[in-house]
Formats: C-alpha cells, structure tokens, sequence
C-alpha cells in the first residue's frame, strides 16, 4: 500500500455474490473510499474450507460480471469457483491489480470456534493471509438472540428459514468490521482477523472484545438415522457450556467477538520416530 492510492479489497464470501451480506460489507469499504471488487462464487459454497474447487469449460475457469444491487460502481463477478480459490486467483491478478486487503462474508451464521476449519467464508481469509494478504472474516450470529444461553444462543435453528435475510442487521456487522479496517491496513503482510458479530441492531451489541478460539463450534453434526448402507446426518445446537473469554461466550453474552487466527503450520518441538 502506498499513500497516494486507497487500498484495494476484494471482498468474497461463501454464500454467494447475490447474498445480503456481501452487498453490505461491499458497501461498507466502499463508502468509505476504499477501491473495491467483488468476486465471490456464483452459488453458495458454505462449508468449503480452504479447497480449491472450480467448474471448468474446456480447461478455462469461469467467471462472469455481475452487479450488485446498489453498488453499480463497484464491479463485480461471479465465478464458479470455491472462496478460498477466489482468494488465489485474486492474488494473481485475475480481477484487477493484487488486493491489500480481502474481506470474506458477512457469512449467514457464526464462524467461531475451532469449527472455523471448516468455514469457506474462514477459509478465504486464511488463504489470502497465506499468500501475504491481509484479511477479515466476517459473520453474523444469527442464532444468538439478546438473551443467548452460552450453547448456541438459545434460538430454535428450525426457525432461521423463515426469517428473511434481507431483514437482518448486515449493516451492524459491517460497519463493526469498518472499524477493524484502519488497524488491519497496517498490520504485518498475513494478518487474519475473524470476526462474529450477534445480529442486533448496532446500539444492541454490548461492545467489541478480543476473544479466544472456543474448543468447539456453535453447532455440531450428529447422527440422525443410519440404516444398511447409508447414514444421515443432521445439524444440532451445540450444548457445551462456552468456556469464558471465548468467541462463542462473548457472542452468548451479546457482544461481537474479534479473534487474530492463522492457518494451520507444523507442531514445534515433537519428537518423532524417524532417522536423523
């Protein structure tokens, strides 16, 4: 980054270029004179982690424009590729000069825990940061309600798919992770931020606090029928007391949680049986 140029973002995501929360952090680095690009898949790829997936025509990936409802400045594509791999094709210039800095969300549900190995909207962040790039990941808590009970927040998830998205709080959390901009453009070349914000209105969230990883994610997968030859599986609250100064404790208690990650590297110091 230079003094005489704003930085350049690219913001990405997981569920899609078309989803609410993208537009809104979009809009967020944009008004506030950032140089911004959109590139985010064309259909929701939740879940994805760090691969590096893509649909191919003839070897070629593919990507096409696409505007945002909104922002008609801002350009924008949808390409049929897995956030983390818009992460490395946005390092090598595919849509326009290399970014400074890589927004990921604002991702439908937290991201928090050690369950954010295997989050796309996490993943992206964590792939730019490999490359050298500085990012934010962003997701909104909606299960948590004001009154959160320190599991999950207490919401009944069979009721998240008759709440329309659009009329969620996109706007606190991206105007939360406007504030962490400033410090992340100066922060050493792969700083990763993750942030979780409870979807309330702005003056609703308690505070922004530093947080720990929880030992576990706000939801866990169980075993719901299994029968000769198949199994399936379902999504459930997680019941496990949050463990204090956590991500998903502060969320629980109502405030947005900011946690410094890093993709994963060896262990030091273990021994191993192997010839020297």
């Amino acid at each position: 980054m230079t003094a005489d140029r704003p930085p350049r973002v690219l913001v990405t995501n997981d569920d899609g270029v078309h989803a609410p929360g993208i537009r809104a952090l979009a809009r967020a680095a944009y008004e506030r004179g950032l140089d911004v690009v959109v590139a985010a898949p064309r259909h929701e790829a939740s879940g994805m982690s760090a691969a590096l997936s893509a649909v191919t025509e003839d070897g070629r990936l593919v990507f096409g424009e696409t505007e945002l409802d909104g922002l008609p400045d801002v350009p924008a594509y949808a390409v049929a590729a897995s956030p983390a791999y818009i992460a490395v094709l946005a390092g090598l210039g595919v849509f326009g000069p290399v970014p400074d800095l890589l927004l990921s969300g604002i991702n439908r549900g937290a991201n928090a825990g050690h369950a954010v190995l295997h989050s796309g909207t996490v993943g992206a962040a964590l792939t730019a940061g490999n490359n050298g790039i500085r990012a934010l990941a962003v997701s909104l808590d909606v299960l948590t309600p004001a009154a959160a009970s320190a599991g999950s927040g207490g919401a009944a998830m069979a009721v998240l798919d008759s709440v329309d998205d659009e009329s969620r709080h996109w706007a606190t959390a991206a105007e939360l992770a406007a504030t962490l901009l400033p410090w992340l453009a100066e922060a050493d070349p792969g700083t990763v931020l993750n942030l979780n914000v409870p979807d309330l209105p702005a003056d609703q969230v308690a505070g922004l606090r530093q947080a720990t990883l929880a030992p576990f994610g706000q939801v866990q997968v169980s075993v719901a029928e299994r029968g000769e030859g198949f199994v399936r599986t379902a999504v459930e609250e997680n019941a496990v007391r949050a463990v204090p100064g956590t991500d998903i404790a502060w969320l629980a208690d109502g405030y947005a949680a900011v946690t410094a990650i890093r993709a994963l590297g060896q262990l030091p110091d273990v021994e191993l049986p192997v010839d020297r």
